[in-house]
């Protein structure tokens, strides 16, 4: 005999020491375990999944301080606990404590502990991380680096290499400039403002080095300015790289001051309007031959570089610096930052990084972030044809994962068998096959509640949506029951706004759309489905393999609701595990939405606007059909194999096997009453293509 005759199978594990340990023996099935994860509904962020264990703690086992407890030492904060069923891992969770109570008498000492997933132990504490460029230049082993990426009322910069002093620089106004991509807020310098950084010795005799740093100015002069020092200790001993008005300068001198190099090139203004720029300098020596390289790179954009030599000896780099009496006035304003010293090259440190990385996909930057923070993944889909996410600012792990969810569409949520996170793509939402087909009608399949709320709760039939840092888009439903019309003609405006982390201007567009297609889906909500699987125990396989974004169908609903297949998208669930009861109740939202995305070669569009032209019987089967708005229909003769399909006329389903004529009216030939209902239809009732294919995000 089997559950649910005899108890249930159920084991719960805590990793102890180095392994997993049965503790079954001590769970208290009194009261039941309960198991959420996913989310209520849609829109609202994944919460941690939870489950909740009371275990018998007479003898003191779970109570981690207690030095005669068989887990001393073994268990505490965050420890890893498994539940499973029926042979089937339920839960993966970390418990972060241990509460012990008791009863009056003392006999009956318990603990109710609580698991939580992954995400609650990133929520906790959790910092912002750095700047892409603070966390990728240090990565590769610069001789020395300043982000410059100080609070507003830092005394100078700091070096985050242990071996590298932090920076002088006097006379800075700090974080006043945040509008380079891949960087926290930057410095500006004013008048006589000072910076030195001291520069370690490299081991050995370098043959190459390159200084680099990032840099904004929004005017020059005629009159040439030092935007950067560097001193060495070969044949030029003092480089200054300069700007003017329309011309660039490379000017070294030697120990004496006696000039080595005086080059000079035009220059387009892109390197002093406003933008961000790269400045690399770039010194490479074969024998006593120096050739030296200046390339400016926009930064996100094209640049330029100009390049000569001259015979002596390329020396190393002592230090980077303003010029002695400080930066000029001319120059005041100038945001600066990121000042890297390489040796051997490293002219690719920058690149991308200095961008935020923006372009990436949200796949990629999902795996490319949980593997910087250590922090399992797992995604679902084709990276590649996600949605493209704009620059990452310093943010939260989880914060910047989040946005690029937003970004692309999907649910980001935690593993059921492991303390990992998994991100599903929009792609694998749609037209999913079904993972859990319910019948009304079969006893077991549906348990109460089950109560449908046709309301206006995720009703949004205005959205705007905006590009972080750029464009804005609003799309509208200005026709139909759900439109942004009074009432009766809709139901007026619902509105809502979206900030997304795009990374083009034509993104914000295809979104509001996507928006307000789902927001305006006129169907009743299902916001639970309950199913005891004690009583339906055939359904246990598929029940218990439904997971976040899973589809669900019920067919043969009652009488007193719409006849048509009820579709639903699984957001999340709660599980009640007991000795002889075991219930999922899954937290639901429409799934029509999802399951109508058009396909090339199998998908129909709906019309535009169709009415009956004349009032039919119940039983009728020829029916004039006048098109109101857009082009007619397909007839049968030129396209017979567009035949047959459904259309929904007044709530009843007809499937058309001919159509005649090709200008409005037409002659439908139908069977009527497909789906159960039969009734007289008035003229003017609107004619809609039963199961319509909408446009994908």
């Amino acid at each position: 005999m089997a559950f649910p005759n005899t108890p249930l199978d159920v084991v719960v594990e805590i990793f102890a020491g180095d392994r997993w340990v049965d503790i079954t023996s001590d769970v208290y099935m009194r009261e039941s375990i309960t198991i959420t994860r996913g989310r209520s509904a849609q829109g609202d962020q994944v919460d941690p999944s939870r489950c909740e264990v009371t275990l018998n703690n007479r003898e003191g086992k779970y109570s981690p301080r207690n030095p005669m407890g068989a887990y001393y030492g073994k268990i505490g904060r965050n420890t890893a606990l498994r539940v499973s069923a029926n042979g089937q891992v339920r839960f993966v969770g970390e418990v972060s404590e241990w509460p012990t109570e008791w009863d009056v008498s003392g006999q009956d000492v318990y603990a109710q502990v609580t698991a939580a997933g992954v995400l609650r132990r990133l929520n906790q504490g959790a910092s912002p991380i750095k700047s892409t460029m603070t966390r990728r230049v240090p990565s590769l082993a610069p001789l020395a680096y300043w982000p410059m990426e100080e609070g507003a009322s830092a005394t100078k910069a700091h070096s985050p290499l242990e071996n590298v002093r932090d920076m002088q620089a006097d006379g800075f106004t700090w974080a006043a400039v945040d509008t380079l991509p891949g960087s926290s807020a930057l410095p500006t310098v004013g008048s006589a403002s000072i910076l030195r950084g001291v520069v370690p010795r490299p081991s050995g005799n370098p043959t190459s080095w390159h200084v680099e740093f990032v840099y904004n100015l929004s005017s020059v002069t005629s009159t040439f300015r030092s935007v950067m020092k560097i001193a060495s200790t070969g044949t030029v001993r003092e480089w200054a790289l300069q700007l003017s008005t329309g011309t660039a300068r490379i000017y070294g001198t030697n120990e004496d001051g006696a000039v080595i190099v005086n080059d000079s090139w035009p220059i387009g203004s892109d390197l002093y309007d406003g933008r961000w720029n790269r400045w690399q300098f770039v010194l490479s020596a074969s024998g006593n031959s120096i050739d030296y390289l200046s390339n400016w790179i926009n930064v996100g954009g094209a640049g330029g570089a100009v390049s000569s030599n001259y015979t002596g000896t390329i020396g190393r780099v002592l230090d980077v610096h303003s010029p002695e009496t400080g930066f000029s006035q001319d120059l005041s304003g100038m945001a600066l930052g990121h000042v890297g010293v390489f040796s051997p090259l490293s002219t690719t440190s920058y690149d991308n990084v200095d961008i935020g990385l923006r372009g990436e996909t949200a796949g990629t930057r999902m795996i490319r972030l949980t593997t910087e923070e250590n922090i399992p993944f797992v995604l679902l889909g084709d990276p590649d044809r996600q949605a493209r996410v704009g620059p990452q600012k310093p943010a939260t792990v989880l914060d910047i994962l989040g946005d690029a969810a937003d970004a692309d569409g999907g649910i980001l949520y935690e593993q059921r068998d492991a303390a990992a996170l998994i991100y599903r793509d929009t792609g694998t939402l749609y037209n999913q096959p079904v993972r859990l087909a319910l019948n009304y009608e079969t006893p077991g399949h549906i348990s109460p509640p089950f109560k449908p709320s046709d309301d206006d709760q995720y009703l949004r039939n205005e959205i705007t949506v905006t590009r972080r840092d750029g464009t804005s888009a609003v799309d509208s439903l200005n026709v139909g029951p759900l439109s942004t019309q009074a009432p009766p003609n809709g139901v007026g405006r619902y509105q809502d706004s979206k900030d997304i982390n795009f990374y083009t201007d034509d993104q914000p567009a295809q979104m509001a759309s996507w928006l307000v297609y789902m927001g305006t889906w006129d169907e009743a909500r299902y916001p639970t489905v309950h199913v005891d699987l004690s009583a339906g125990v055939s359904l246990i396989d598929d029940a218990t393999a439904v997971d976040v974004g899973d589809r669900i169908t019920i067919s043969n609903p009652p009488a007193w609701l719409p006849p048509d297949q009820i579709d639903l998208l699984t957001q999340g669930y709660t599980e009640v595990i007991g000795v002889y009861d075991w219930d999922i109740t899954f937290n639901c939202t429409p799934g029509g939405p999802w399951s109508h995305i058009a396909q090339v070669g199998v998908s129909r569009a709906d019309t535009a606007g169709s009415t009956l032209n004349t009032a039919v019987s119940a039983t009728a089967t020829s029916l004039s059909i006048a098109t109101v708005s857009g082009p007619v229909w397909a007839d049968s003769a030129t396209y017979p194999g567009d035949f047959p399909f459904d259309v929904l006329v007044a709530g009843e389903r007809m499937t058309v096997t001919a159509i005649s004529g090709s200008t409005s009216p037409q002659t439908f030939t139908v069977v009527r009453s497909v789906n159960g209902v039969s009734k007289a239809q008035s003229a003017g009732t609107p004619v809609r293509l039963f199961a319509p294919s909408y446009v994908a995000l």
